[in-house]
This record gives C-alpha cells, structure tokens and sequence, in this order.
C-alpha cells in the first residue's frame, strides 16, 4: 500500500474537526424524514490516497516555487479514509484527484467499503467541480464538499460556484501563511503576476485598498513613500470571511488557523453553509466545532 501524507498536529486538528461535522450532519439528515428523501453526497476534491503515514514527506510544490513551506508540504491526508468510516454514511462518496497512482490507491478503497458507492475521478478538481455543481439537480440532492488544496488551486470562481447551488456546505483550506501572506510584499504592492493571482483567490482586486495604504507620514523632502503593507493574518482572515459572506448564506466567523511548529499559520480551516434553510444551523455546529 503507498501512502500519501503530509504530517502535523495541525493536520490532526483539521482532520478531527472534519470528521465530527460530517458524522452532526448525517446525523441531522437521518433524524429529518424529509431530508432523508434528499440524496447526500461526501466530495473530497483534492484526495490523495486517503491513507495517512507522518513518516512520509510529499514531494509535491505548491503554486508558485519558493512559497512551499517544509511542514506544509507534510500534512496528514486521510480525509477520504476518515468519510468513508462515517455512521450513518452518506449516500455517495466522490473523491478527485490528478496524480493517477494516488487514483488507483482510492480505488482499492472499494475494497474495504464494498456496500459504498464510491467514485474516483482522476483529473483535475477545478474543471468536474464546476461542471458537477452546474449539471446536478440540486433539489433532490445535498453535499458536503472538501476542498483542501496545496496552494492556491482553488480560484474564486469555484468557490461561487459552489454557493450558488445553495446545497452545498463548504469546507476550505485557505492558504493564508503558505501563499497568500507570502505573495503581499511588504515593499510596496506585490509584482503585476502576483496580483492577478490575489485577484483570482479573492475574487475581487479590493484585497489592495484593504491590505495597502499610503505612509502616514512624508518623507525628509515632502515626498510620499511608496504604498505600505497593511495585512497581517488577522486582517487577511476577516477580509476572506467578509468575502465569504457575500455569496454564502452561513459563514463561520471563527476560521482556524493551522500552525507549524514556529507558531506562524499556515492555512486557515474555513466553514461557508450554502442552503439558506439550513444556514444557521450548520454554521452554528461549524463555529463550535471551530472552536480551540
């Protein structure tokens, strides 16, 4: 059996927290008659081989060389493991994931799950992601989606996509301190590629106002400094919430920071709840599962 891990407490932490609102939410789902009409669905979009060894380092970059961090690049996978373990489990589990070795480890997953409708897609997350989310009839189905990429794979524009199927809960790992924090340059506004890719994770080139500012004071000859860095993780992490809440109808407002052994964050576990009816409860579970 290969493994494909990355390794941490921190990844524990995210694992834990995960499983725990998937078994409130199926919970829920088979205590309600009427939601139990609805079929339920269990994505993980950045799979691996759903099998967990701390032993192992992945060799895996992150979106842009130089940003990867060493203990980023060791998280725990075992997201896919951990669902599937779920009673009562969800009605299908899909799991996606590009490197076709770890594919075909998920696929021996069937194995040890016979009864589970399990369905691996090797290729890219971003790509059936949307075409999933456009092409279901989101009346008679609900989801939980995982999106836990390395970096920065996971566009806005995904994240948009899956709001607006208001049925779909979110589960993100936002790469705050791996990329995000990384790419806002504290001498001035970051190079013109680096902001187009802010653009993209943010959906909106606002990040600038909010995280830039002009030098309170003048230099020796009257002379304006260049733009100065704002942003430090706290205002980095209310800025995605507040994004967050303008396309989702429940957002955790507690994201957990994840940290290496330096005390620095790497990534920020967030909760965003799609369904209006459901919103206030699932983000009311998702904040005190949130909670240190």
């Amino acid at each position: 059996m290969s493994a494909h891990e990355f390794g941490g407490d921190w990844t524990q932490e995210k694992l834990l927290r995960l499983r725990k609102y998937l078994s409130a939410y199926m919970t829920i789902f088979t205590a309600n008659p009427k939601a139990r009409t609805l079929t339920t669905t269990y994505m993980d979009a950045f799979a691996g081989t759903g099998y967990r060894n701390p032993r192992i380092k992945d060799t895996q970059t992150l979106w842009l060389d130089g940003l990867d961090d060493p203990e980023a690049e060791v998280f725990l996978r075992g997201s896919a493991r951990i669902a599937l373990e779920l009673e009562p489990s969800f009605g299908n589990y899909l799991f996606i994931e590009r490197d076709p070795n770890h594919a075909a480890e998920l696929r021996k997953l069937q194995a040890d799950f016979p009864s589970t409708a399990i369905t691996v897609i090797e290729g890219e997350a971003s790509s059936f992601l949307t075409e999933w989310c456009r092409t279901t009839d989101w009346r008679k189905n609900r989801a939980v989606v995982f999106l836990d990429p390395y970096g920065m794979q996971v566009d806005w524009s995904l994240i948009e996509t899956i709001a607006q199927t208001r049925a779909i809960d979110l589960w993100l790992l936002f790469p705050i301190g791996v990329a995000v924090n990384r790419l806002l340059t504290t001498s001035g506004p970051p190079p013109e590629e680096w902001a187009q890719a802010l653009d993209r994770i943010f959906g909106t080139p606002k990040w600038r106002d909010e995280f830039y500012a002009p030098p309170r004071n003048l230099n020796l000859f009257g002379e304006e400094e260049p733009l100065e860095k704002r942003a430090d993780f706290d205002r980095i992490s209310r800025f995605f919430v507040k994004r967050l809440r303008t396309i989702f109808a429940g957002v955790a407002d507690n994201p957990l920071p994840l940290y290496n052994s330096k005390s620095t964050p790497l990534y920020l576990l967030c909760f965003a709840a799609g369904n209006p009816r459901g919103a206030t409860t699932a983000q009311r579970i998702a904040q005190d599962i949130l909670r240190r």
